[in-house]
């Protein structure tokens, strides 16, 4: 028997935990932390205990599947292509290229070659009907910072390990790991908060694992988070609390905050947000007289009708407070790979555009490239110029992850062509024409472009693959290159490699043309020639990319060799008692000097199998802003408009007999994607409806009883689960189940397929700044189940 140890960052989430995984005769066979990764030191969730059983998950689609008749069957890969080829190319010419659309699932951003191809393909396609999995989770968090500091990714990270208050909106991290917050061991994290004298607030209208760690659990009525925080805002000017201190020097609009913030005094706001005005005081005077503290709000604060004003919201608290931009507070990261807000002249940019282009049908706002996924279903079902009648998927199951989905999987039934990149036939799957497996997460190199960018420490790890492609198999790169040869009209035998190379003399173009780049002035043959690995073969795909991007990032000089790594030190014990000696022999001072004089390359990466610490997140700005301006814009013209909107809300009666639907996220889960591996599925049912005993009383509910949900677009049934847990008024199911369709395959998730919470969301409720769907505070009834749910209309 053969063995050996392999690295690798674990893509299943968004903490990117080091994974040390045991190989014998070409199988995982073991996963444990690795102890001497950078960021997570060891730390591991059970969502990578079970990269193993998604390797081998014998429902991971081996080959590409193609639709014949009422059928789909396995084809080669030549066979595949040229079905896409037959269906798409006359397609587009009859209909125009608004006729095909596409959209890209949260896994994307867990794949470099999907990260970095998947734009490429949509860009290639040159259709308006671009949507993704950002509309129904996180666009209002890019939409205001794009107003605010002029870039989509110019979030502030808070920075958990120096923080001394924290402040949690409508987040879970200990059940997320962290979202637009990169952080192994959450938990460890937050407890270090309090363990030094800090405080942990957390606002949910659920006892969460993450409010059971605080130090105060909020118990905020559903959407309510935007008058909770107004209010706050309104505080600490009624107060003089407002501590701008050097930030004031580049902020535009802080009296215009004043003015719009003076209506929501916290007595008027109170019973609205479900929060006493003498806690909202509290909440702000805690906030503002911390030593440090970040505000940080997540999903629960974007699926909301006021998900853009509230996201602008919590970053308005934050430099009001004084907290944005230094240690402790919250920070942009400086990511190796670099970002538009580490890009360009400092403290100057174009800053970020939406609504160029309008949906069809509805006219909601494109941000980003992408029209809001709340509207596809429409786009698909309304006839005319530029109606959806092709689409390609990318990692992606809207059948389950978009509201009213049940309206949507009608919908993808009835499209002339549905080519979907996937490992499973599942809910959404199940209709395509043709479908294209990439090779599994083993089998794969792994950068987490997205996700560095995002992350609480500035750290670095490439990861190799782990076990080898199946022969014949195509890398995921190479699957979308090939669908770009066949929507730019070059057929379905593309020429990858050629269309690969174009990619990257494009990206040494730009960068070329960029004054303050290392390789400013450079030929982009010379650059992309340049691009090699330790024995000088040239690389390709997105290894060659990510080598470029590092080399013109903050750490990196150009063409330079670039720093080279110390060989690991023989012997290293891996034990739990050696983590703290191996942290000290990672002496991350040194390691940043050897990387200023030297250089960061992949080759630097390659030679690191545990990652490089780049250090603690530091202050930017206003270097950093890419505003028109230059300054923060503490008071976009749009998101004041929309406040008259949330005022109006206060002229509402409250109504605290009605029930609303919040969602909830579990720690072995993360969407729909990971339901098939009996590691994580295991345990109680996780797809319950959780109700508080008061509520149940009143119904006439047992615990353990079946119920019937309805909202205005359709019911469901799920077994009842009485906790205290959870605000009374407020129901959750979890989201991403309902795997019982027909024609799926997913053998394990289909023995316990849970309910699709999505049926009862309206996909005409929107965000209108950001056109992000509102998954939260959904009006629901609840009663005993006495028939079979009706389908909605």
């Amino acid at each position: 028997m053969t063995q050996r140890t392999a690295y690798r960052t674990c893509p299943l989430c968004e903490a990117t935990c080091g994974l040390e995984l045991t190989v014998e005769d070409g199988r995982a066979t073991k996963v444990r932390g690795d102890r001497r990764d950078v960021f997570s030191h060891g730390f591991l969730c059970p969502k990578g205990v079970a990269v193993t059983e998604l390797h081998d998950d014998p429902d991971r689609l081996r080959q590409p599947l193609i639709r014949r008749g009422d059928r789909l069957v396995e084809c080669t890969w030549d066979e595949a292509f040229a079905e896409v080829d037959r269906l798409l190319t006359p397609l587009l010419e009859e209909h125009g290229r608004d006729a095909c659309g596409i959209y890209l699932g949260n896994p994307v951003a867990h794949a470099p070659g999907a990260t970095i191809y998947a734009p490429v393909l949509a860009k290639a396609l040159r259709s308006k009907n671009v949507f993704s999995a950002s509309t129904l989770d996180q666009m209002p968090k890019h939409v205001s910072v794009g107003a605010m500091f002029g870039t989509a990714l110019s979030i502030p990270i808070p920075d958990l390990d120096r923080t001394e208050h924290l402040l949690i909106l409508g987040a879970n991290p200990l059940a997320s790991n962290g979202s637009l917050m990169t952080a192994p061991n959450a938990r460890g994290r937050l407890r270090a908060i309090r363990a030094r004298g800090g405080r942990v607030v957390v606002v949910d209208p659920r006892r969460t694992r993450t409010a059971e760690e605080a130090d105060e659990h909020v118990r905020i009525r559903p959407g309510g988070d935007a008058l909770l925080l107004i209010a706050m805002v309104h505080v600490l000017f009624d107060e003089g609390l407002t501590r701008p201190g050097r930030l004031a020097a580049f902020t535009d609009g802080i009296a215009e905050v004043e003015d719009a913030a003076r209506p929501f005094a916290p007595e008027r706001v109170a019973e609205h947000c479900g929060v006493p005005a003498a806690d909202i005081r509290r909440l702000a005077r805690d906030l503002a007289t911390a030593p440090t503290a970040a505000v940080y709000g997540r999903i629960g604060t974007c699926t909301v009708p006021f998900g853009t004003v509230t996201s602008w919201l919590v970053d308005v608290l934050n430099v009001l407070t004084g907290n944005l931009d230094r240690p402790g507070g919250a920070l942009l990261t400086t990511p190796a790979t670099g970002a538009a807000h580490t890009r360009g002249e400092p403290g100057r940019g174009s800053g970020m555009r939406t609504g160029r282009w309008h949906s069809r049908v509805r006219s909601l706002p494109e941000a980003m490239g992408e029209l809001p996924t709340s509207t596809m279903t429409d786009e698909i079902e309304t006839p005319g110029e530029g109606q959806i009648r092709a689409l390609i998927t990318v990692a992606g199951n809207p059948a389950r992850s978009a509201p009213d989905s049940d309206r949507l999987d009608a919908a993808l039934a009835g499209l002339d062509a549905l080519i979907c990149v996937d490992i499973y036939r599942n809910e959404t799957t199940r209709h395509a024409h043709v479908v294209l497996p990439p090779p599994s997460v083993l089998q794969r190199a792994h950068y987490d472009v997205v996700f560095t960018r995002l992350a609480v420490r500035n750290v670095a790890n490439w990861s190799p693959p782990v076990l080898p492609m199946d022969d014949g198999a195509l890398d995921e790169w190479e699957i979308l290159l090939r669908l770009v040869g066949v929507v730019t009209g070059q057929g379905p035998r593309a020429d990858v490699a050629a269309v690969d190379r174009f990619i990257a003399l494009e990206a040494a173009r730009r960068e070329a043309s960029v004054a303050t780049s290392p390789v400013a002035g450079r030929e982009p043959e010379e650059i992309v020639d340049a691009l090699v690995d330790a024995a000088g073969t040239p690389r390709v795909g997105p290894a060659r990319l990510i080598d470029l991007m590092l080399r013109t990032g903050p750490y990196g000089h150009g063409l330079a060799d670039g720093y080279v790594p110390s060989p690991e030190p023989a012997g290293v014990d891996p034990s739990p008692e050696a983590v703290p000696a191996a942290a000290e022999r990672h002496d991350v001072d040194t390691t940043l000097a050897a990387i200023r004089d030297h250089g960061l390359t992949l080759a630097a990466l390659e030679a690191a199998p545990h990652g490089v610490d780049l250090g603690a997140l530091r202050p930017s700005l206003p270097d950093a802003l890419r505003t028109p301006s230059g300054s923060i814009e503490l008071a976009p013209e749009a998101f004041l408009d929309d406040l008259p909107r949330l005022l109006a809300t206060l002229d509402e009666p409250v109504d605290h007999d009605a029930l609303v639907l919040v969602g909830r996220r579990h720690l072995r889960s993360n969407n729909s994607w990971m339901h098939n591996l009996p590691l994580l599925t295991g345990g109680p049912e996780p797809c319950t409806l959780q109700l508080h005993p008061d509520d149940a009383a009143r119904l006439g509910i047992v615990d353990g009883a079946t119920v019937t949900i309805a909202s205005r677009a359709g019911e469901v049934q799920a077994p009842a689960e009485l906790t205290d847990a959870i605000r009374p008024g407020v129901v959750s199911l979890p989201h991403g189940w309902g795997h019982d369709a027909d024609g799926a395959r997913l053998a394990v998730a289909g023995l316990r397929p849970g309910t699709n919470s999505n049926v009862l969301t309206d996909d005409s409720q929107v965000d209108p700044l950001s056109g992000t769907a509102v998954l939260n505070g959904i009006p629901v009834t609840v009663r005993a189940a006495t028939r079979e749910p009706v389908p909605a209309d």
